[in-house]
């Protein structure tokens, strides 16, 4: 066991296990402090590596994550503290790693529950090492205006009406690292404030003991008197005891073991630690209590006059001239996280992304204002999703069937389609699903699929107008413009896309009104006039059909409709549906492990 003190203000340590909160809170005591460096150097998280972003006062600083102990100890070997934060499963052999590495001195054990043999194998391995090990079961250890371990000391509230921003003269010793807090408090009322405080944790074997504290702290010049809190239950007090009544410890020492009110009860009582259990009348509180007084500690008559011998025996030290006063400071003030002060009113945050379509912070995801488990069961189909998520708003259901139709009939058009070609190269070539996907995707545009919209807008425009089919194509045609959702490569007058019949067909039966269908209808019988192929394509039958479903549901203003056509929506089908073929073509390379693609020769023109 060390003989003096543990911790200084360059202490730095390695914690086990990432927890965002612990560790933050010991950065913020490090600022508190003026500390110039973090006191953790680097995180160990078993399986990765990295960086952890974490607030250093104002600055934000990262912290080296490790995936192994050895790593971390390697990268930081001044770093000298394990804090272990694994659990109670994994806490001894994480441990056990930390000890065996010769750059650390002191492992603290955050978890309950581990095994006591695997307890007694770690307190042996570090006695024999000269190492020290806190708890198991502890929340740590703080040395003020230095150090502290994880949440030890609480908030930073309580750290700074504790006064242990900065060193006083006390040093504390506790098995419950609860009762700790409220001894810091008491302390700093009563005298000039702690200088090492330890909670040594609630297990039946500690790694270091009350009396291994005691004789620590005096070996330490800056504390000038000791306060000791015990519990019923083991007879570790009784080494403490021996020390005294041996003289190892010449400094004042205030005592005081908890549980006198087990004796109120009529069988025996298990306490909160899993070591506050009286196996005996030496184990009871008031037994310890006596035997501490008569070796010499200032032993109070109840836990209410506990706060008053401390102050009785600081006030006479201080009488004799043994203790110079402390010099108050202030601390720095902590920043204030941005979520806290957000919640508590004190500033205002303006927001980075705007979203009116889906809402996960509930207890479960909305789409449009709907829950999901709304959403299913009332039995929503895709197209209905899309009328939410698009749209905002939930369409009748022969809206959301036609959507859904349009999905259904423009997921595929083959393998020798340049979407299609083009993904089909790519998965060929061994990349992934989504460069294959997107590589198919890119290629749509004017020529392939984009249509839509164009269609759409235009056939919208001249019905508005009231230009006759044959203004309208005459027009175009002026322009050079090729009249969209008009002309096919291979489908002629006598032959028409059945797609298209099937959605004319559809909405022939289901909508209110189809007069911008009908409007298309009549350009194609003035363009197939002029040429067999200038028959209406799937583009042009979806772009008619959707301004007839946005102007005879009801649901939507002039003005929205303009913008739904103009923002690109009706193109946004073709990308959806065609996505459904276009991953088929990636996984259907995939499966028949196509070797890579190479054009033929004969297909090409050579020529200069």
């Amino acid at each position: 066991m060390a003989t003096g003190q543990l911790f200084s203000k360059t202490t730095q340590a390695l914690f086990y296990n990432y927890k965002q909160l612990p560790i933050q809170r010991m950065l913020d005591f490090d600022f508190l402090c003026g500390r110039e460096t973090p006191s953790v150097a680097g995180i160990i998280n078993p399986g990765s590596e990295g960086f952890q972003k974490l607030f250093f006062g104002q600055e934000e600083i990262a912290i080296p994550v490790h995936s192994t102990v050895e790593a971390a100890c390697a990268t930081h070997p001044t770093a000298d503290v394990f804090i272990n934060f694994a659990s109670f499963r994994s806490a001894a052999a994480s441990s056990m790693s930390a000890l065996k590495q010769p750059t650390i001195r002191v492992v603290a054990i955050i978890a309950e529950g581990v095994p006591e043999s695997d307890t007694k194998q770690l307190i042996a391995y570090a006695k024999a090492n000269n190492k020290v090990v806190i708890g198991p079961a502890t929340v740590g250890g703080i040395q003020a205006g230095a150090f502290k371990i994880g949440d030890t000391a609480g908030t930073i509230d309580n750290i700074i009406q504790c006064k242990l921003y900065r060193p006083g003269s006390v040093g504390f010793v506790s098995k419950s690292g609860g009762m700790s807090n409220e001894l810091y408090n008491t302390i700093a009322r009563v005298t000039d404030g702690i200088y090492e405080g330890i909670a040594i944790g609630g297990d039946v074997f500690p790694g270091s003991t009350l009396s291994d504290h005691v004789l620590r702290f005096n070996n330490i010049p800056q504390v000038k008197m000791i306060v000791v809190l015990g519990e019923l239950g083991g007879r570790d007090e009784y080494s403490l005891v021996e020390a005294l009544k041996q003289g190892k410890v010449t400094k004042p020492v205030v005592a005081w073991v908890s549980g006198t009110c087990a004796r109120l009860f009529k069988s025996e009582v298990q306490f909160g630690h899993a070591g506050a259990k009286s196996g005996g009348e030496m184990e009871s509180a008031q037994a310890k209590n006596q035997a501490l007084r008569d070796a010499g500690a200032v032993v109070p008559t109840s836990y209410e006059a506990f706060e008053l011998a401390i102050k009785e025996t600081f006030d006479k030290i201080v009488e004799e001239g043994k203790i110079t006063p402390v010099k108050e400071v202030t601390p720095p003030q902590i920043p204030e996280d941005l979520n806290i002060a957000i919640k508590s009113g004190k500033v205002r945050a303006p927001t980075h992304i705007i979203s009116t379509i889906s809402d996960d912070r509930g207890e479960e995801p909305c789409y449009g204002g709907v829950p999901m488990s709304s959403i299913i069961e009332k039995g929503f189909g895709v197209g209905d999703v899309i009328s939410l998520l698009w749209f905002k708003r939930s369409l009748p259901r022969y809206c959301t069937h036609f959507i859904e139709i349009c999905i259904m009939l423009c997921a595929d058009h083959g393998p020798c389609v340049s979407g299609a070609h083009n993904t089909i190269v790519t998965a060929r070539a061994g990349k992934d699903l989504v460069s294959s996907l997107v590589s198919g995707l890119l290629t749509i545009g004017p020529r392939f699929g984009g249509a839509i919209d164009d269609a759409a807008r235009y056939f919208k425009d001249a019905y508005d107008k009231g230009l006759t089919p044959y203004e309208f194509v005459e027009s175009m045609k002026k322009k050079g413009i090729r009249v969209p959702g008009i002309g096919h490569r291979i489908k002629r007058g006598d032959n028409r896309d059945k797609r298209v019949e099937l959605l004319q067909r559809f909405a022939r039966t289901h909508f209110p009104s189809v007069k911008y269908m009908e409007y298309a209808v009549q350009v194609e019988t003035y363009t197939l006039s002029k040429a067999n192929n200038l028959v209406m394509n799937v583009d042009g039958a979806i772009g008619s059909l959707f301004l007839d479903l946005l102007a005879g549901s009801g649901m939507f203003t002039k003005q929205e409709i303009d913008e739904i056509v103009e923002i690109g929506y009706l193109n946004g089908l073709f990308v959806l549906a065609r996505s459904i073929g276009l991953i088929g073509h990636t996984f259907d390379q995939k499966r028949l492990k196509q070797p890579l693609y190479r054009h033929p020769w004969e297909d090409v023109l050579y020529t200069k």
